[in-house]
């Protein structure tokens, strides 16, 4: 156990001096986050400083004998394109083409590809929906880092207390990215955002774990891991759809944007409620799987829909002019 903590105190290590390593990069060739219509920000800060994520799967793929190739590569490809992204604007649907060959080489990886033609179509959509959906929610300090925090650390949970599904020092690798991360950028005046380069690969990340938890355990529920984003993600775009907005373009109409924005209340404060909403909701789902009472998964998900439908009823109704 002491050897462990050793490397993982050295890994640790790494992965800091490599954050401020790209922060020095950034700050010299000017990659920052300018304030924009959808910002929650008024002053230029570090863009990329998810950049750790990709960082930390890259070593331990060299520590780890190189497993899961084709995962690594797809990780790769979605990195490049998201990082050329934060740089420079990059056509929405070229960003799309490189995510979809991330997430095929995903499914190449796990033999995705026996099931049924629906099946996997489903599957793509809703991952690469996902990616995009935790680009979208990246809108204040914190939210990305702890909501990701709460996903990786329950999946580290049900891996060591109720279904192995994955290599364990994959998951503890994220999990330190995430704690250096998130000690830059969990502040009132963060010193760096994910950018898409976060975002996404945070997403990838998470999906491929999810793909591998559902297939180990036969537990399609599993994808209610993410539920809080999901909501927010799907409802505020039905939302946009029905006032015929472009859903493409930047906005601030998130619930959590609507809390921080227009209710002015502190980002970490709302970011960690929305990581201890979907932790209360992780802890059903993975009592439901042990107990096998799939009914408390429906209950989880029904109460917090009506939850947020009615939050943002609230809201909504209060910030908007008589």
């Amino acid at each position: 156990m002491v050897s462990h903590l050793i490397l993982w105190g050295i890994a640790f290590l790494f992965l800091w001096l490599a954050e401020v390593g790209y922060f020095k990069i950034a700050t010299r060739y000017h990659i920052v986050d300018k304030p924009n219509e959808r910002s929650s920000h008024a002053r230029l800060i570090i863009r990329g400083g998810g950049i750790i994520f990709p960082v930390s799967i890259i070593a331990w793929h060299f520590s780890s004998s190189f497993l899961l190739p084709w995962f690594v590569l797809a990780m790769v490809v979605a990195a490049v394109v998201s990082f050329v992204d934060d740089i420079v604007s990059v056509n929405f649907l070229v960003r799309i083409f490189f995510q979809l060959a991330a997430i095929l080489l995903i499914f190449y990886q796990e033999s995705i590809f026996h099931y049924p033609l629906p099946v996997v179509g489903a599957a793509l959509i809703i991952c690469v929906g996902t990616l995009n959906a935790f680009n979208f929610m990246d809108g204040i300090n914190g939210i990305t880092g702890v909501y990701s925090l709460v996903t990786l650390l329950s999946l580290l949970y049900v891996h060591l207390f109720v279904e192995p599904f994955t290599d364990f020092n994959l998951l503890i690798w994220v999990l330190l990215a995430l704690i250096v991360f998130l000690f830059f950028n969990f502040r009132k005046d963060a010193r760096c955002f994910a950018g898409d380069v976060g975002s996404v690969i945070i997403a990838l990340i998470i999906v491929f774990l999810l793909i591998q938890l559902v297939m180990a355990t036969g537990y399609g529920w599993w994808i209610f891991l993410l539920l809080i984003y999901g909501m927010d993600s799907v409802i505020t775009i039905v939302m946009r759809l029905s006032r015929r907005e472009n859903i493409f373009k930047a906005h601030r109409t998130h619930l959590y944007q609507f809390f921080s924005n227009e209710l002015r209340y502190d980002h970490r404060l709302v970011s960690v409620t929305y990581g201890a909403w979907q932790l209360i909701v992780n802890g059903v789902l993975i009592y439901s799987y042990i107990d096998h009472n799939y009914f408390l998964s429906i209950a989880a998900v029904a109460v917090s829909f009506l939850l947020y439908i009615v939050l943002r009823y609230s809201v909504v109704k209060k910030i908007t002019p008589p």
